[in-house]
């Protein structure tokens, strides 16, 4: 009994021996994958909270700066968040608030640069609709209407087309582009909600270019039927 056992055992073994002669070493990648894989999301959440918390005291630390009204430790606090924290939210919010103070400091080509780098390297919409409109006023300020108006171009999440539309009217209206600049402001106006106060602003805009606010809402109720 205990032979005829021992053979069936041998049995098992050298078909076990086949099959992963066989299929092993697939397996095991594929383990390995799997594991691997696992691994990986494991270290991302955990380099994810790391970076997170880190950022967000750098950013404390740049927000003391900006309240202090420190410009080079706001340049250099800036700097560490992008270097090191490229990729968390903290980096974009740090240069929007860089480039607020640089610019009220009159270090608009610093100002510039930090809300280009939002533009280029930001991973929220948001955040680089805020950066692009802030932009804009620098390169109206400036007079560099033709850089304003390719700055507008790209598109902009919904919550933010009323702004920047109100923006490219400004910028056509600069230019003497008036019939140009009323499309633009009509397009802002038709999008804002009713109850806001930025909604009086471009009537007041619409107005100076001698649109009837009374045929403006006109316009807006013909293109809701």
């Amino acid at each position: 009994m205990a032979s005829h056992l021992d053979l069936e055992e041998q049995e098992q073994l050298d078909q076990l021996k086949h099959f992963w002669t066989r299929y092993g070493n697939a397996i095991t990648w594929v383990l390995i994958v799997i594991l691997a894989g696992v691994a990986a999301w494991n270290g991302y959440q955990y380099w994810q909270r790391t970076q997170a918390a880190q950022a967000s005291a750098l950013y404390d630390e740049l927000e003391r700066a900006a309240i202090a009204q420190d410009v080079q430790k706001i340049a250099r606090v800036q700097e560490d968040l992008r270097a090191k924290y490229g990729r968390t939210t903290y980096a974009a919010q740090g240069s929007l608030l860089a480039a607020q103070l640089l610019s009220e400091k009159g270090n608009n080509d610093a100002a510039t640069a930090a809300l280009t780098w939002v533009i280029n390297e930001g991973s929220d919409d948001g955040i680089k609709a805020v950066a692009r409109l802030r932009l804009v006023s620098l390169q109206i300020e400036a007079k560099a209407y033709d850089d304003a108006l390719k700055t507008l171009s790209t598109s902009v999440p919904r919550e933010f087309e009323a702004l920047a539309a109100d923006r490219k009217g400004d910028v056509l209206a600069l230019q003497g582009k008036a019939d140009e600049a009323v499309v633009e402001y009509r397009k802002a106006y038709k999008s804002l909600d009713l109850r806001t106060e930025y909604r009086r602003l471009v009537e007041a805009k619409l107005n100076a270019l001698g649109v009837d606010v009374k045929d403006g809402a006109a316009t807006q109720n013909e293109d809701k039927k």
